[in-house]
């Protein structure tokens, strides 16, 4: 399988306050998307993971899509 991500990906760090870019690694269902997909390392993967689940529990991002 391809990587989608086209964009950078050599970010130092994921933050939680900056939800436009944790967007892009979350699905149209509000899924975190796989590694396969994102093309980040593993503990990048996991930095993504732990941003993103902060910005959910802070309303900065939503649990589930509203489709």
């Amino acid at each position: 399988m391809a990587k989608i991500f086209k964009h950078r990906t050599d970010i130092p760090f994921f933050d939680y306050k900056d939800f436009k870019t944790l967007q892009r690694y979350v699905n149209q269902y509000g899924q975190i998307e796989s590694r396969r997909k994102t093309g980040l390392t593993e503990s990048k993967q996991r930095q993504l993971s732990k941003a993103i689940k902060r910005a959910r529990h802070l309303a900065l991002l939503p649990f589930v899509s509203s489709n």
